[in-house]
């Protein structure tokens, strides 16, 4: 038995703290002393990891922590090696031989703490690996993740379970700040009963909400230009979308801001170092998607502002959350349209690949094994798609995944069970309704929260902006809405390359797909009415060149040759070599039709795979050449890729993509 006293005199050596607190010492005393199984609900900023890194180092084995977050897991190891304690991480950023270094040094006793993705489970080396690692200690961080009911679900965080049944006498924690009961008890259950649960106050004392209700896009953007300098400190803004990110951050430059933007778009170095430079406060502001946030562990955040309200409620004090860890005062902002809510229902609908895509998977193992790799380039969907399929096919024993990496069809398998879903989406509009009722309610916000994940504290938190009766409206003036238009009007998305897609530089696009009427004329051309774009698209995508490329000599303009389009793109080209006096080449052709790999029956949604789709005729005049590669649209960028990869075997120096329009997520 470690009494409190001895914990707090090792816990001072160790990581120069004075004591425990809050329910600390409650839970560390489960963990180390009964050898319990522990669910611990509380608060961002109240030290949960705290829970699992003390004991890991008091046991004499591994300590084994799942964890969703990778910038979590680089995090945690920094400071662990900061104080003298043996930690790393293994995930899907690092290379195979950074992977099995990590697990070398787990197996032969010199780690403390290893930090690994739930995804890595179905990896064979490490699943070999985990028999061969004195394990002492399972940590579940963001527990939520195994809860089918949680706000973040995901499938692999339920074979954690199947771990802990193989190891089932050494203590279990599970942690998050988000559970209502019905997802603590899912997580309970997940964890194989006789577990205990200690919850503590989810309150945040420190944090002023406030929601502001405004008519427009663009009365988004002058409130955060107009009210930013009066916030001190730096902090995250939250964008509904990448293409925002990127939109809301340009538009913060321009107005003399030090801003950047952030999303999982971006390469994993990349990432990395707006977080570091985060960490070091060196941007007043970062405008991102969620993917930022969750796992930073900087305490001086001062603000948060969301421009598209978030899903649900439990989504939002998980994101608001990230604000103010160090117990001062931080604001919080909600930029409030309803009718926002159209881009929150389309995530909804497509939280799930179609039916018709589980089937098509069923199918192909009907017909033979084949790795996660092999099903993806026969499907020509992305990878994070098809683990979805694979692992809501292992979850409901449809398929399984033997020993060799290799998926199998299970042939006694039970009826795929769409429903589950189905329901899951029905409590996904029920939470966005939610949410829009936090953002019309007059009462306290932080109680309304609060009560939103199951604390009845009842608490008043006397700060927000119904508890201090502020009037949150605002009137855009005609200097704002200029300055808006001048910057819209010289505003041109950039298409980002990185040092795998061969000798493809940085390209442009006019706008993004779902700005102002563009889509809608793309759309009308391509499937309606033929014929010709609008010169005012070649006008456009002309004043997008020249700010970016005016003085770059290029030799050639190559297009992606027509497929459903017809000539539009083709005639579109010549238009533009008008433009700019550099002549079009016609030598960039299709060799066969991107037709799918397999057919399969007709309720099975098509795919087109590019994959040696295309060819370059008379290839010796394009040998260390510059060339523009115009197309109408920018989407998943597989085509463009693929291009670019044959026309680099070809010796073209440099392939510089011009585009219309780039998508976002749920464009078309």
């Amino acid at each position: 038995m470690l009494s409190r006293t001895e914990a707090k005199n090792q816990l001072n050596e160790i990581f120069n703290i004075e004591d425990f607190y809050d329910k600390q010492w409650e839970v560390i005393s489960k963990i180390l002393n009964d050898r319990k199984k522990v669910l611990f609900i509380e608060k961002t900023s109240y030290g949960k990891s705290l829970c699992y890194q003390f004991p890991a180092t008091i046991f004499k084995g591994t300590t084994i922590i799942f964890s969703p977050l990778i910038a979590l897991m680089r995090d945690q190891v920094r400071y662990l090696k900061s104080k003298d304690i043996n930690a790393k991480t293994i995930n899907c950023e690092q290379t195979d031989e950074e992977n099995a270094k990590a697990l070398e040094l787990a197996k032969s006793g010199k780690l403390k703490l290893l930090y690994i993705a739930p995804e890595r489970q179905e990896n064979s080396k490490w699943i070999d690996a985990a028999f061969e690692i004195a394990v002492s200690f399972i940590v579940i961080d963001e527990a939520h993740c195994i809860s089918t009911w949680g706000h973040d679900f995901r499938p692999s965080f339920r074979r954690i379970a199947n771990l802990v049944k193989i190891l089932p006498d050494i203590p279990v924690l599970a942690t998050t700040a988000t559970a209502t009961q019905r997802t603590a008890k899912d997580i309970l259950e997940q964890m194989g009963g006789n577990v205990d649960l200690v919850r503590g106050d989810l309150f945040r004392e420190n944090l002023e909400l406030n929601v502001i209700n405004l008519n427009s896009e663009i009365e988004k953007m002058a409130w955060i230009a107009e009210n930013l300098n009066n916030i001190e400190g730096n902090g995250i803004i939250y964008t509904g979308t990448r293409a925002d990110s990127e939109k809301y951050s340009d538009w913060l430059k321009y107005n003399g801001f030090n801003a950047t933007h952030y999303n999982a778009g971006l390469e994993s170095d990349e990432r990395k170092k707006i977080e570091e430079n985060f960490m070091n406060n060196e941007y007043k502001c970062v405008g991102s998607t969620n993917a930022l946030g969750m796992g930073i562990d900087k305490p001086d955040i001062r603000f948060v502002i969301h421009t598209q309200f978030p899903s649900s409620p439990i989504n939002y004090y998980q994101e608001v959350g990230r604000a103010g860890r160090d117990g001062k005062e931080s604001y919080i902002f909600l930029l409030f349209n309803e009718k926002n809510k159209d881009l929150i229902i389309s995530f909804i609908n497509a939280f799930k690949p179609s039916l018709s895509r589980y089937y098509e998977v069923i199918e192909i193992l009907k017909k033979e094994s084949l790795t996660q790799k092999e099903i993806i380039k026969i499907m020509n969907i992305k990878q994070n798609q098809v683990g979805n399929i694979l692992a809501d096919l292992i979850d409901q024993k449809i398929i399984f995944k033997n020993n060799n990496s290799y998926y199998e069809y299970n042939a006694s398998t039970p009826k795929f069970d769409f429903n589950k879903f189905e329901k899951l989406r029905e409590i996904k509009f029920k939470e966005l309704e939610d949410i829009i009722q936090y953002c019309y309610s007059k009462d306290c916000r932080m109680n309304y929260l609060c009560n939103y994940l199951d604390d009845n504290s009842m608490e008043i938190c006397g700060k927000c902006d119904n508890c201090q009766k502020k009037d949150n409206k605002y009137e855009i003036n005609k200097d704002w809405k200029q300055k808006i238009q001048d910057f819209l009007n010289d505003y041109f998305p950039i298409i980002e390359f990185n040092q795998r897609d061969k000798n493809l530089i940085n390209g442009i696009a006019s706008s993004y797909y779902g700005s102002s009427d563009i889509g809608k004329i793309i759309h009308h051309c391509k499937y309606e009415n033929g014929g010709n774009y609008p010169d005012f698209l070649v006008a456009l995508l002309y004043k997008a060149f020249k700010k970016y490329y005016q003085d770059k000599k290029f030799d050639y303009i190559l297009f992606i040759p027509p497929t459903e389009s017809g000539n539009l793109v083709k005639n579109f080209a010549y238009k533009f070599s008008e433009k700019i006096n550099v002549p079009v080449s016609e030598d960039l052709v299709k060799i066969r039709e991107t037709q799918p790999q397999k057919n399969l029956n007709n309720a099975i949604l098509k795919r087109e795979n590019v994959k040696d789709a295309f060819n370059l005729r008379n290839s010796d005049k394009f040998i260390d050449k510059s060339v523009i590669l115009i197309d109408d649209i920018y989407d998943s960028g597989a085509t463009i890729k693929e291009i670019g990869k044959i026309l680099t075997c070809f010796g073209v120096r440099e392939i510089m993509p011009l585009v219309i329009a780039k998508t976002v997520s749920g464009d078309i």
